[in-house]
């Protein structure tokens, strides 16, 4: 890997790019304060001002990438059409793309998500991204196009299968030609199981 120095006064966003890089390259096993100094053209000592330990930027790394799932979620929603089908349709592309397209910066996002000891930081990222799929389902469950009942009965079953779906595309079970279709298959499998009674909503999806 090439030394590529950073532009003065930028060196938090110098590291964290590199360290994705690496991440991505080699994994979190290869990710070395001193390497990405090294790198980045600095002293050693260095990125300290910005990380004191691996673990500080490992937990930077997973911060900025459910900052970055977030925003990315928030525009396809932004986007989209105005049904429960049409917004998670939306959602489960752009999570599933993302997934693919970062996988190894998913894995580390998703290691933290249920570990008591996240930092605080952490924490309130990973809810933020719960309550988009809280806010999708109630708004779905006020027009009628989704099942009364706790938002939590149908987010867990939702999130379950989408997780589980970029977990097979990530490790190729399916074949890049074909997740575009998984995720549509998926999401209509979903949108049957929490339709109402006597719901058509899973009819709006091809």
């Amino acid at each position: 890997m090439k030394t590529r120095p950073y532009h003065h006064g930028d060196l938090r966003t110098a590291l964290l790019a590199l360290a994705e890089q690496t991440l991505r390259e080699r994994g979190p096993g290869a990710l070395s304060l001193r390497e990405l100094a090294r790198e980045a053209g600095v002293s050693p000592a260095a990125p300290s001002r910005h990380f004191k330990s691996k673990q500080a930027l490992l937990d930077a790394l997973g911060l900025e990438g459910f900052d970055r799932l977030t925003a990315e979620l928030a525009a396809a929603l932004e986007r989209s059409g105005d049904t429960f089908a049409d917004r998670l349709a939306a959602l489960a592309r752009v999570y599933l793309e993302f997934a693919v397209a970062n996988a190894a910066l998913h894995d580390l996002m998703y290691a933290y998500k249920y570990d008591p000891d996240a930092s605080d930081e952490l924490i309130a990222a990973r809810r933020r991204l719960g309550a988009m799929t809280a806010e999708l389902i109630e708004a779905g469950q006020g027009r009628g196009e989704v099942c009364e009942g706790p938002v939590d009965r149908v987010a867990l079953p939702l999130t379950a299968a989408l997780q589980g779906l970029a977990a097979l595309a990530v490790t190729g079970a399916i074949p890049s030609g074909r997740i575009e279709r998984a995720a549509d298959d998926t999401v209509a499998f979903v949108l049957r199981g929490c339709a109402p009674t006597g719901g058509t909503t899973a009819a709006s999806l091809p």
